[in-house]
């Protein structure tokens, strides 16, 4: 069943690596407008999140949010191919521009490690390879179940030389040589850890499971760290790498006030480009006080 599963994973792919990015998005585009007309949960998580983080903003303006929330996210489905499958430099060629790229470059230069903060936002894969192109770096990576996806994954992210760290201790302590040789740590930083690897605090105003793997690693190596992500253009013209240095809150070496500064420097990314958050992740699924967050249906 997992090798059929994968057979028609890889075709998908590889259908997706040939087709311009212009009608990839086409594609998005209807994909994402039907999971906005028909009922459906992914559209009920998506305008869950966006009236929690957004309590402010007229329902007109979240309706509009939630149809270019899920047509991104079907778009950076569709980019899979082009990240996985397609020819390292036609991957790199997708990134037209970049912002903050020598800050970056001259940090990952120097003696001190760096942790590069990717978060869900546009196509992390694409930004990844972009970012790490002729650098020694190192991302934390946490194998799919489908195994002929796991050895294509693994196969495609060394392609620049990536090292890939597994997500558990033997993958912390790559990570921590890693930075004490001065190379760069990729990880993203918003998913939803374990009980014991997370600290609650707010995103978006909003109680969230934080990561604490950030902050320790700084805490033992003194990284600098970046955010940044690949933000998307308009009519399948390609993408933009922006690079931003991190809250300053993040450095704290209180475990608290560091996580805070962690979901400031995601929410600082992700105010930039809104829409192509992938908001249909279920971020406040655990709770401070166990309550189902997600049981309750948008208003």
């Amino acid at each position: 069943m997992q090798t059929f599963a994968y057979l028609i994973i890889r075709t998908i792919l590889t259908i997706c690596s040939w087709l311009p990015l212009p009608v990839l998005h086409g594609i998005g585009w209807i994909w994402g407008s039907l999971l906005y007309l028909i009922p459906n949960r992914t559209q009920e998580t998506t305008r869950k999140n966006l009236q929690t983080c957004f309590p402010e903003m007229p329902s007109t303006q979240i309706n509009q949010l939630v149809k270019e929330s899920l047509i991104n996210t079907a778009c950076t489905a569709l980019e899979m191919g082009k990240a996985w499958v397609s020819p390292i430099t036609s991957t790199l060629n997708l990134v037209k521009d970049s912002d903050g790229l020598e800050e970056f470059a001259a940090a990952a230069a120097g003696p001190r490690g760096v942790i590069l903060l990717a978060p869900h936002l546009s196509n992390w894969e694409i930004f990844g390879f972009y970012a790490s192109e002729g650098r020694r770096a190192n991302f934390m990576y946490q194998p799919p179940r489908i195994e002929g996806l796991d050895r294509l994954l693994r196969r495609v992210r060394a392609r620049n030389g990536v090292s890939l760290a597994p997500t558990n201790r033997k993958g912390v302590a790559q990570l921590l040589t890693a930075l004490k040789r001065g190379e760069i740590v990729g990880i993203l930083p918003d998913q939803v850890p374990t009980d014991e690897g997370g600290e609650f605090a707010n995103f978006f105003g909003e109680p969230a499971l934080t990561m604490t793997l950030v902050s320790k690693l700084i805490q033992r190596t003194d990284a600098r760290v970046f955010c940044g992500f690949a933000k998307r253009l308009p009519r399948g013209k390609g993408f933009v790498a922006i690079f931003e240095q991190a809250d300053e809150k993040i450095y704290s070496s209180d475990i608290k006030e560091s996580t805070e500064g962690l979901n400031r420097t995601v929410e600082s990314a992700v105010r930039k480009a809104a829409s192509q958050y992938q908001w249909e992740y279920k971020r406040f699924r655990r709770r401070p006080d166990n309550s189902e967050f997600y049981r309750t249906k948008p208003r």
